[in-house]
């Protein structure tokens, strides 16, 4: 049954992830213009629970596509940057993990698409790819709602959250570069 929704650009998943993109312009908007914390907590809370429920139904109804596997995670990933660069406005070491993020999704993405393009093969999230999309919303969720966050506080959620994406994006680029690296060897091979 999966693989009738594996070339599929259009379904329920993907709807969530597109909604999510389309959140991001309404975040911004409610805080940078209403500059309303709590409103913008409940628009990333409800972009979370969508990312969630994606992946759930995506899973649990054999709705994964490729293409759902390449756009959740940029929904997700904006989503992420976006509310990073609003609160920079209020705490200036956000620029750390906004600076990391950046990084590490370009490179992301380029090693990601050549290793699509070697092996035709779209790989999903891994542990520890979650477990900074975790983390850097709770830290977000945090910093919105606890608006006088003490300095020492917000510098070792933002610390943790940055080790933790430092190390992901290692992990991914290993990953992908051996991937890429026992390609190159079948091919010699051959």
């Amino acid at each position: 049954m999966e693989e009738k929704y594996k070339h599929r650009i259009v379904t329920i998943p993907n709807i969530l992830s597109l909604f999510r993109l389309l959140l991001i312009p309404v975040i911004l908007w409610l805080y940078i213009v209403k500059q309303d914390p709590l409103w913008t907590t409940a628009i990333l809370v409800l972009s979370g629970v969508t990312d969630v429920v994606d992946g759930i139904i995506a899973r649990k109804c054999h709705m994964t596509s490729d293409f759902g596997k390449a756009f959740d995670p940029v929904a997700d990933k904006l989503t992420q940057i976006a509310m990073l660069f609003c609160l920079v406005s209020r705490h200036r070491w956000m620029l750390l993990p906004l600076c990391v993020m950046v990084v590490k999704e370009v490179s992301a993405g380029i090693l990601g698409l050549l290793v699509i393009r070697k092996t035709g093969k779209v790989d999903g999230a891994v542990w520890h790819g979650k477990a900074t999309t975790v983390s850097l919303y709770s830290m977000m969720i945090i910093h919105l709602i606890w608006f006088n966050i003490p300095g020492v506080v917000s510098g070792i959620l933002i610390g943790a959250c940055t080790a933790l994406a430092l190390l992901s994006a290692f992990l991914y680029s290993r990953e992908n570069l051996k991937t890429l690296q026992s390609r190159r060897k079948e091919y010699a091979q051959n």
